[in-house]
This record gives structure tokens, C-alpha cells and sequence, in this order.
């Protein structure tokens, strides 16, 4: 047996009493690898749920809901502020332990489509917000639920990685969902740029009276989330374990006891994967600060039109999304944490390149700009693959439920640091600054890259995790 693979049907241990979930590896086909329209019926999903990602909570709804139907843009712009670090609360707070439950059912497929199918269905309840302050609150909470259950999909999604993957194809396979994410968002907006949002008179009639178009266009994404997200569903559906009867479940108290135990369990006989864990919270934020003020420095310092801005992040998801495709066979060969390091190292380079060269105009934009998208994807797709490698088989929700909660418990990093170096870039020049503000995503990278550096790859193993 090759280092890291794990005999099928060979379960984790239990400790005192509490027996962690069954973990089924037998999707392989007879040569041992997993049949490719597995790998796209679960890369499906990546594609569909960008209509949550790009549409509703960056590109089209929450911009609707802080437009001037609803109110002054500062006020609209703190509410929404409210209800997404709420849910960014609850999912810290609720994501391990949603997980571990789903592995202690071994039903992951079950909970994918359930909590699917709730962000769905808030999806299509936002065709009720009115341009109306009256139904400001109301569009923010399906926002806010909406992130909340669409992230316990997203443990329950990464969850399967494992299944869909061989030791030697995993990064290939979370390159290809992820890739597979940025290019499904970019056709869905174009669909509904072109469809609906753009003409006076959009497709089948619609016009922007009482903000119809973008109430349809939402309708639309809800209904490209539920009918991508159907594959995965199909192809992999829940199995049993003959050898092992279902866990019995854990009340809320034994679920957080289990989970301390978890992590005391990782710091004491894995500590490099808790110590991943941490670093990856830090550079995550910062890759995600990329996209965030990506748009802002474009037109704030390289003077980008709206509309140029609009182009360049369409660009800037087809690059990314291109080179998450094509650097997953990188994450295979070189291994993912060098694929981590050397993508986090040429996007400092790059961001360092955007504010020496921050007076050069739109082309230097341009350039360096597309080259820090070249490396956001890689770098978020071989972060899944390094630690779908190291979590014991039937502990997956369980740990990719402490990724999703380090993640939230550090996003405060990148908006921090970009507004301290804007106020550290005015002072020492005495004037507007913006371009300083990549100083601070810049060093975001660097200390994710620094904390990476003393992390070891540990082997996937059969065992469960510092069970209490």
C-alpha cells in the first residue's frame, strides 16, 4: 500500500464510548481510480454554487440592496455589515460542530443536499426584496442565513473530496472544482448581465421597474445553484459500512466536549495539521482581500471607469479560474504546499510591483493585476487538497468544519490591514494614499507564508482524531 492510502472498509477507532462515523472509500473503479464523471458530478457543484458566491453576495444582490432604494448607501452598507458578521459568528461557532455530526451520521451527502437546498430556497425568496426600505432587514437576514447554511454546505462538499480523489489525483481534482467555481460564476454573470441587468428591456419582457430585473436575475441563480448541485447527489450518494452500525448521536454539550477533545487531540498527535489550520486562516484572508479591494485600488489609483472594473473582474475570474484548472496537476507533482508557497511569494511580488508601479496607469494594472489572479485559485485549491491529505478517514466534516471556523476567526485581517496602511500611506505623505492599502494585503500573504514555512505534510491516516 502507497503512503497515505487507507484500506477500505477499515474504520477509525473509538475512544470511550463515542465511535466515530463510518468512512466509505470505495468509489474507485477497477483500476483503482475514481470514474471522471464522478470528478464531474461533484466539480458540478463548484460550478452551481457560484451563483451564491458571485452573484447574490458580491456582484448583484448585496450591490441592490445597498442601492438607493433602500436608503443613504453609508446606513444600507453598516446594516448589511451587521447581518454578514453575525453570520460570520454563527458559522464560526457552528461550523466544526455541524460537521462532526454529519460524519458521526456518515451521511454527507444527505446534509450536502439539505443545507443546499436551504440556501436555495432563501436564494429564491430574495425575489420578494423590493426596492423598499421596508424590505431592507428582510434581504439582509436571507443574505445572513443564506451565508450561514451555504458554508455548512461548503464542510459537508469539501467533505467528499476523498471520495472523488486518489492520493495521487487529489490536487488535479480541487483544482478542477475550484476552477470550475470562478468559470461557472463568470457564464452566470454574463447570462444575466446580458439576459436581464444590462437592457431596458431584458429578456421575456423584464424591465427594471420595482428593481425586476435584478429580482429575476436572483430567481435565475437560485434555480442554476439547485439544478448543478443534483450530480454530486446522484453520483455519490450516502453508503453504509456493513462493519460498522450508524454513531449514535451527540447533544449540543457532548458536540463542543467532542470538539475540544478534537483539537486537543490534533495539538497533541497532529499538530502540524492544527498548525495548518492557522496558517491557511491567515493567508486565506489575505487571497480574499484581493478580490475584495481588487476593484476599489483599480479605480481609486489606476483609474479604472466602473465599467472597466466590471471587465477586469470578468477577466480576472477566467484567469483565475483557468490557472486553478492548470496548476492542480503542479499541486500533485510538486506537492501543495509548495504550490502554497510559491504562489503566495510571486503574489507579494506582484502586490509589491502594484505599489511601486502605482502611478504607471491602467496597463500596469492590468498586467500585475491578472498576475496576482493567476495565484489566488492555486493557492485556495492546493490549501483543500493539503489538508483533505492529512484528515483521518471519518473525521472530514469535523475538520473542515475548524477550516471554515479559523477562516472566519481571522477575517477581520486584510480590511484591517488595508485601512492601517492607507492611514500609515497618509500620514507619512501627507496626502491620499490608497495604493498603500496593498501594503497591508501584501503582508497579510507574507505572514500566511511565514506560519507555513515549519508546517510538515503529516500522512492521511486510518485513525480518529484525539477522540476524549
Amino acid at each position: 500500500m502507497n503512503a497515505g492510502e487507507v484500506p477500505v472498509g477499515r474504520g477509525p477507532k473509538e475512544d470511550d464510548g463515542l465511535r466515530a462515523a463510518p468512512h466509505v472509500l470505495d468509489d474507485r473503479g477497477p483500476d483503482g481510480g475514481v470514474p471522471r464523471r464522478r470528478v464531474v458530478a461533484w466539480a458540478a457543484w463548484d460550478w452551481g454554487s457560484a451563483a451564491f458566491n458571485a452573484v447574490i453576495t458580491t456582484f448583484v444582490f448585496t450591490v441592490y440592496l445597498t442601492s438607493s432604494g433602500f436608503g443613504d448607501a453609508a446606513e444600507t452598507s453598516s446594516k448589511l455589515g451587521i447581518g454578514t458578521a453575525l453570520a460570520g459568528v454563527a458559522i464560526a461557532l457552528l461550523a466544526p460542530v455541524i460537521g462532526q455530526r454529519a460524519d458521526r451520521a456518515g451521511r454527507p451527502a444527505l446534509w450536502l443536499g439539505v443545507n443546499t437546498a436551504v440556501v436555495v430556497t432563501l436564494s429564491a425568496l430574495m425575489f420578494t426584496v423590493r426596492p423598499d426600505p421596508a424590505f431592507l432587514w428582510w434581504g439582509i437576514t436571507l443574505v445572513a442565513v443564506g451565508n450561514v447554511f451555504f458554508e455548512f454546505a461548503s464542510v459537508n462538499y469539501n467533505a467528499m473530496l476523498s471520495r472523488v480523489s486518489t492520493p495521487a489525483t487529489v490536487g488535479r481534482v480541487s483544482g478542477f472544482g475550484w476552477g470550475a467555481g470562478y468559470l461557472g460564476g463568470i457564464v452566470l454573470l454574463l447570462i444575466l448581465f446580458v439576459g436581464f441587468i444590462s437592457p431596458e428591456v431584458g429578456w421575456f419582457g423584464v424591465t427594471h421597474d420595482d428593481g425586476l430585473n435584478i429580482r429575476v436575475a436572483i430567481l435565475i441563480a437560485a434555480l442554476w445553484f439547485g439544478v448543478f448541485a443534483v450530480p454530486v447527489l446522484i453520483a455519490l450518494p450516502d453508503r453504509r459500512d456493513g462493519n460498522h452500525p450508524r454513531a449514535r448521536p451527540l447533544g449540543v454539550v457532548a458536540s463542543y466536549r467532542a470538539l475540544f477533545g478534537t483539537i486537543k487531540g490534533l495539538a497533541r498527535e497532529h499538530p502540524h495539521t492544527l498548525f495548518f489550520l492557522v496558517a491557511s486562516a491567515v493567508f486565506r484572508d489575505g487571497l480574499a482581500g484581493v478580490f475584495t479591494f481588487g476593484g476599489v485600488i483599480a479605480q481609486g489609483t489606476f483609474g479604472f471607469t466602473p465599467g472597466q472594473v466590471i471587465v477586469f473582474g470578468i477577466a480576472a475570474n477566467v484567469v483565475a479560474g483557468l490557472a486553478t484548472i492548470a496548476f492542480g496537476i503542479l499541486d500533485d507533482r510538486l506537492g501543495p504546499k509548495t504550490l502554497i508557497l510559491g504562489s503566495l511569494l510571486a503574489m507579494v511580488l506582484a502586490g509589491l510591483g502594484i505599489f511601486v508601479f502605482h502611478d504607471q496607469g491602467t496597463r500596469m494594472f492590468w498586467i500585475l493585476g491578472l498576475l496576482l489572479c493567476v495565484f489566488v485559485g492555486p493557492a485556495q485549491s492546493a490549501s483543500r487538497s493539503f489538508l483533505a491529505r492529512m484528515i483521518p478517514p471519518g473525521r472530514e466534516g469535523e475538520i473542515f468544519g475548524l477550516y471554515a471556523t479559523t477562516g472566519r476567526a481571522v477575517s477581520f485581517l486584510a480590511p484591517l490591514m488595508f485601512t492601517a496602511a492607507i492611514a500609515v500611506g497618509t500620514r507619512v505623505t501627507g496626502g491620499p494614499a490608497q495604493y498603500w492599502g496593498i501594503l497591508g494585503i501584501v503582508l497579510v500573504l507574507l505572514a500566511g507564508l511565514l506560519l507555513l514555512l515549519p508546517v510538515r505534510p503529516e500522512e492521511r491516516r486510518s485513525e480518529a482524531v484525539g477522540m476524549p
